[in-house]
């Protein structure tokens, strides 16, 4: 009797830790390393450029959350960079995250500097929103259309004038 208690907890444990969850492929965005990313490629290479139930990539979710490494990843390997989700394209989530880096990547590898997110906001407009000078400086100098609205009719110049930031109103001068 007490051998087949041995084998029962034996094949329990055995079964319950091989039942480990494996994580998705938003989680490994989110907090997870290349590694792990390139692990779910094996299986389907096309993974990375799935969307989540509220409609965000895994490119997006890692530059959100901060995940460089992942992000930097992904960036070389998505079919469609400009992807825009809900909450707005990847070149807004860096924005959002402050990373001139990967925003320059990005740039770099053809991210739409105008792609508006539902609202019209622009990247160059929500740089101002955010009052990060240094991102406004980068998206001005890799050429952001200074003159697009939102669907409130508003510039970035208006709202770096709303804002009373004379840098910021001094970047988009001209």
């Amino acid at each position: 009797m007490k051998n087949i208690l041995l084998i029962v907890s034996f094949l329990s444990f055995s079964f319950f830790h091989s039942q480990e969850q494996v994580k998705s492929v938003f989680d490994v965005a989110r907090s997870g390393t290349v590694a792990e990313l390139k692990d779910l490629m094996k299986n389907n290479p096309d993974i990375i450029n799935q969307t989540n139930e509220q409609k965000y990539s895994p490119l997006i979710l890692a530059c959100y959350r901060g995940n460089t490494e992942v992000a930097d990843f992904l960036i070389d390997h998505v079919k469609d960079i400009n992807y825009n989700s809900p909450m707005g394209t990847v070149l807004m989530a860096v924005i959002f995250k402050g990373d001139l880096k990967l925003a320059q990547k990005l740039l770099d590898h053809k991210s739409d500097i105008n792609k508006a997110d539902s609202l019209g906001t622009t990247p160059l407009i929500f740089a101002v929103k955010l009052g990060n000078i240094e991102m406004v400086k980068l998206l001005v100098k890799n050429k952001a259309n200074k003159n697009l609205k939102d669907n409130e009719g508003k510039t970035a110049f208006e709202y770096a004038v709303f804002s009373k930031n004379n840098e910021l109103v001094n970047q988009l001068k001209n």
